[in-house]
């Protein structure tokens, strides 16, 4: 594979960031298909991160699937487990420290507070919320616990959970590189769960945490993530990093394809298996990828993956791709 290559001012640097929770899903290569290409296209580094925070769900040999559909398909990666790099590790099973560290500092500014609630306290609220018709939200009964309570709890090794604490009435602006500037008012935004009872992050903090010491220049993710990206500003902010904010580009999700949802890993054709025991070539696939979010400038339907370089530009940071959800039609590929 050719891309064009073109030096850059900042060291441009992504990542994609799978989960180990099931093998490896076709979502999974059309979000690197974006990382890769750009990365490439700016002498840049594409780094994978491995989220293995949900350990209910996690499956051994996941990761190493994931490696290898990365290979067949040519998406070549520069940093990561098996690749190494200065900013590891790059499990984040193995970076608990970090996050709690972290964590600390939140709770130590007020940023956020210990949550000893109860699972049923919990559902009575959320019971009560939908009674009235209101959106499920905290209610901050935790952050009114003096110091004194919470030493106590804490020295009975009550479970606890560790939240946010969201600052009501405040815009916050996103700036997306896909559907523009959206609002948001922090009245909307729960106090989410950074630390789960178990120790471990949530999605919410590491990924912040984690985009921050690695240096990620520019985040592509799916546009289901738009509404969580308030939280994870807010973040940045309180731990003091608002200048090194990575420039978002929410992109369009893959769709089922009748169109009702999001393309989900529970059907055969959306397991990257599948093509590779079906015959399929990985580049008329990542051809079919770009082609459901892209429009080649010169009216082409086949074409080899460097074109897709074109719908990039790195300064005014710009993604020419169609914002809303594209069908993934199988039938289109045989």
């Amino acid at each position: 594979m050719v891309i064009l290559y073109y030096q850059a001012v900042m060291e441009v640097r992504v990542r994609i960031a799978p989960s180990p929770t099931g093998y490896p899903h076709i979502g999974t290569i059309y979000q690197a298909m974006y990382n890769f290409v750009f990365a490439k296209k700016y002498n840049g580094k594409f780094i994978i991160r491995i989220e293995d925070t949900d350990r209910s769900r996690f499956v051994a040999d996941a990761e190493k699937v994931i490696f290898e559909s990365l290979e067949w398909f040519g998406l070549k990666l520069d940093e990561g487990p098996e690749q190494g790099g200065e900013f590891g590790p790059y499990r984040q099973s193995e970076r608990l420290k970090i996050y709690q560290k972290y964590a600390q500092q939140l709770i130590g500014q007020g940023n956020a507070y210990y949550c000893f609630c109860s699972k049923e306290r919990l559902e009575q609220l959320r019971t009560e919320q939908q009674k009235e018709k209101l959106p499920p939200m905290y209610d901050k009964k935790c952050l009114l616990l003096s110091k004194e309570e919470i030493e106590k709890n804490l020295t009975d090794k009550i479970s606890y959970v560790i939240r946010m604490n969201v600052p009501k009435d405040q815009v916050i602006v996103v700036h997306d590189n896909v559907v523009g500037d959206v609002e948001f008012n922090s009245s909307q935004v729960d106090d989410q769960v950074i630390i789960k009872s178990d120790g471990f992050p949530t999605y919410h903090l590491a990924v912040v945490v984690d985009d921050y010491l690695m240096k990620i220049t520019h985040v592509f993710r799916g546009s289901e993530w738009l509404s969580s990206t308030p939280k994870h500003l807010l973040l940045y902010k309180f731990l003091g990093w608002g200048e090194s904010i990575p420039k978002f580009a929410h992109v369009p999700v893959l769709l089922n394809p009748e169109g009702g949802g999001k393309l989900s890993k529970r059907m055969g054709h959306a397991s990257v298996d599948y093509y590779r025991k079906e015959g399929f070539l990985p580049e008329v696939i990542l051809n079919f990828l770009a082609n459901v979010v892209w429009n080649h400038p010169e009216g082409k339907e086949l074409f080899p993956l460097e074109d897709f370089a074109k719908a990039f530009e790195l300064d005014p940071f710009r993604v020419d791709v169609k914002p809303q959800g594209a069908k993934f039609d199988i039938k289109k590929l045989e």
